[in-house]
């Protein structure tokens, strides 16, 4: 089996060593389903598992995992590996996986979702589902450091992959945030630049510039694996202007329109970006090229001129308009890009870029719309890559910190109803292709 032929895998323990680098955490008592299309890895769907002693619920979870993997309509077979950490010590972890893998396969079948195989893994051992034979699969399993050392794994390790702790809905993942709360220089220019653009917030110029600070920022960031948000606070705003660049980038995501353009630049383009505002009417038709801060003041380059007003290149804001709105059944759309469905493959350097700004931008500590703003794009990027678990635990912080968010609760509505991300649904723009074939 091949990953987009970048990795080669030959043997269980290449796919179950794959599977914690494709999600950025070992999984604990889930299920991952990875489909396939012929030799292929696809789309993977990492779910709780439900209750062992509730065959209803089993039923339920089993139609549930058919329907997201579905969503992949290439897909001919499918790879299931079941972790837990029960039944291992008194050798009945078979006694309740195999019925609950039996009604998965029953789900299956009549969709031509063939199981190809599935492997139990426990705490200390993993062992074949269907595998009898003891000289191969003896009991209570093989040691787990086969899947720890396998080629795969030493070689994700060499590209630079890490493997995180696995998230929990109970407590916080620390790589969400920055400890304590915001320093005092960071809220009053967060605060100062909030009454700057307060009345800049329909302004195509101060868009513009918005966005052109967001890309430079965004390019600047480390992208190291491993590295915490305090790793990237200091690379990107460690410098004499990091506290103004900070506040300044945390006022931009309480204007509504800004940040959702942030989101549709970093996986689409600027160009998006814009069309976007100018359909959705955001510009007030004011074409004055003064900006309501100094890009030079936060450690910026300025703007490039065709940013700003001369954009338009003598034209008219209408004739500038109506030449991309005509062009915007090419372009991505919002919608499109907020459910994964445009462009046909993200820049997911930049998005992976903007969840790691986005955790340098938070802290543990604090509440309000700024703290949920940061927080639900961060579980939006989680989402988009696949990472449902830490999209659910970056939505709960959101709502922790500011009830009622709007964008928290439409996001969490999708996860509500099981939405699989576009680009996780096929192999060449999902964010697992890319992560294995980056160097």
């Amino acid at each position: 089996m091949t990953i987009k032929q970048t990795l080669s895998i030959h043997q269980p323990e290449d796919v179950l060593g794959y599977i914690p680098h494709l999600l950025g955490y070992w999984p604990r008592e889930s299920l991952v389903a990875i489909t396939m299309q012929g030799k292929a890895l696809g789309a993977t769907l990492r779910v709780d598992l439900p209750p062992a002693d509730n065959p209803h619920a089993q039923a339920d979870f089993a139609a549930y995992v058919r329907n997201q993997l579905l969503a992949d309509e290439r897909a001919d077979g499918v790879l299931l590996a079941l972790y837990s950490a029960a039944g291992w010590d008194d050798g009945s972890v078979l006694d309740w996986t195999m019925p609950l893998l039996g009604i998965l396969q029953e789900a299956l079948a009549p969709v031509d979702l063939t199981v190809r195989d599935a492997w139990l893994i426990g705490d200390d051992y993993w062992r074949s589902a269907f595998c009898t034979d003891l000289s191969c699969c003896p009991v209570p399993g093989l040691p787990l450091e086969r899947i720890h050392n396998s080629r795969i794994s030493a070689e994700m390790v060499y590209r630079g992959s890490t493997v995180g702790a696995a998230p929990d809905n109970t407590v916080d993942p620390p790589k969400l945030a920055l400890p304590g709360r915001p320093a005092v220089d960071v809220l009053e220019a967060e605060q100062r630049f909030e009454d700057q653009l307060l009345e800049s917030g329909r302004s195509e110029c101060c868009f513009d510039a918005v966005l052109d600070a967001w890309a430079q920022v965004l390019e600047r960031c480390p992208r190291a694996d491993g590295l915490g948000p305090s790793d990237i606070a200091g690379a990107v705003f460690g410098g004499p202007a990091g506290s103004e660049l900070m506040g300044f980038l945390r006022a931009t995501l309480a204007v509504p329109a800004w940040r959702d353009a942030v989101i549709v630049m970093a996986a689409a383009d600027v160009a998006a970006a814009k069309a976007g505002g100018r359909a959705f009417d955001l510009f007030s038709g004011d074409n004055s090229s003064s900006l309501p801060f100094d890009p030079l003041a936060l450690g910026l380059a300025m703007p490039p001129a065709a940013a700003a007003g001369a954009a338009s290149n003598g034209r008219s804001p209408e004739e500038s308009g109506a030449t991309l709105l005509g062009g915007m059944s090419e372009m991505p759309s919002y919608g499109g890009v907020l459910l994964g469905e445009e462009p046909e493959i993200p820049d997911w350097r930049l998005l992976d870029s903007l969840g790691r700004i986005l955790s340098a931008l938070s802290y543990d500590d604090e509440e309000g719309g700024l703290a949920a703003a940061a927080l639900t794009l961060q579980g939006w990027v989680a989402w988009a890559k696949g990472n449902g678990s830490l999209a659910h635990a970056s939505l709960l912080r959101a709502a922790a910190a500011h009830p009622g968010y709007r964008l928290a609760d439409l996001l969490d509505d999708v996860l509500g109803q099981g939405t699989i991300c576009g680009w996780a649904r096929r192999p060449e723009s999902a964010w697992g292709t890319y992560k294995a074939s980056r160097n």
